[in-house]
């Protein structure tokens, strides 16, 4: 790996490793709904003239049906499902739950038969129930019920979205796909916002959390994240995948206080090899899709 690609890396391991920090900071004054309309709004004004100069928005038009549902699958549900779930649960323990992503992934990749279940991946996936049910404990009563249901339909909708984007929109310009799909998101959640506005003008904290969502998790992040991929190739870049829900427990401990157990290291653990093991390249029958993770 170069110089540049070491640095756009290490970056990206960061820089979507904070968003679930950012969001409970967020959602403490203010609904899942009116943060994703400012994140998504923020964003395309920053994206939607860069797409427009380079010609990425034209192509597109031919796909209307297909950038919808990319939207909705990648972006727009699961962005309000995160701010929901937070409300009621640790930054720390929705980032360790979203790196279960790589093994919804592989599930449908393998019930759809575009990969074989061999032993290697079998293995794999029955780590990462392990390492879940580690991350999770065995205590799901009440409320917490919900908020870890909105995040494991997160994780699906991580999964869903890559394959959709390497089905129904391939070479199509990456950058102008996310510009389009927030622009969407922002449209479909004007009106919830507005039947959401706070009672009170929401904290300072809050308010600087949905900017540096929308600017640095977002429209910069897009912006490196295909820098990286065309500096060391789709496969590599997708590794930050792996790095990103350490850094967000990380932070979520050492900022919010929140509480970290040894079940949960034990269970990143798993679920990390697990990934590995159940994304490895054997039993595959094609090209593997994409992961995208933008919380």
């Amino acid at each position: 790996m170069t110089r540049r690609g070491g640095l756009l890396f290490a970056a990206m391991c960061v820089i979507w490793g904070i968003p679930y920090l950012l969001i409970k900071v967020a959602v403490d004054d203010m609904s899942p709904s009116t943060l994703v309309l400012g994140r998504t709004l923020l964003a395309a004004l920053l994206l939607l003239p860069v797409a427009a100069l380079r010609g990425e928005l034209r192509p597109l038009l031919p796909y209307w049906a297909p950038l919808i549902a990319f939207a909705g699958i990648e972006i727009a549900l699961p962005w309000v499902l995160l701010g929901a779930a937070e409300t009621q649960v640790s930054s720390s323990l929705t980032g360790l739950l979203i790196a279960a992503v790589p093994l919804v992934a592989a599930v449908i990749a393998t019930s759809s038969g575009a990969e074989r279940l061999n032993l290697t991946s079998g293995i794999g996936l029955a780590l990462g129930v392990v390492g879940v049910a580690a991350i999770v404990g065995v205590n799901l009563e009440g409320a917490h019920a919900i908020p870890l249901a909105e995040i494991g339909l997160v994780a699906g909708c991580y999964a869903v979205g890559p394959a959709i984007l390497q089905r129904w929109l391939p070479g199509l310009p990456a950058l102008g796909v996310i510009a389009v799909s927030l622009v969407l998101t922002a449209l479909v959640y004007i009106p919830f916002a507005a039947t959401s506005v706070p009672d009170k003008t929401p904290s300072t904290a809050a308010l600087a959390s949905v900017v540096t969502l929308a600017v640095v998790c977002t429209a910069l992040a897009f912006l490196l994240f295909f820098a990286l991929i065309g500096e060391v190739g789709p496969v590599r870049a997708t590794v930050i995948t792996y790095v990103n829900p350490a850094v967000a427990a990380v932070l979520g401990v050492l900022i919010l206080d929140e509480r970290f157990t040894i079940g949960m290291a034990i269970g990143f653990a798993l679920v990390l090899a697990g990934s590995v093991l159940a994304t490895r390249h054997g039993g595959r029958r094609g090209e593997p899709s994409p992961v995208l993770d933008p919380s």
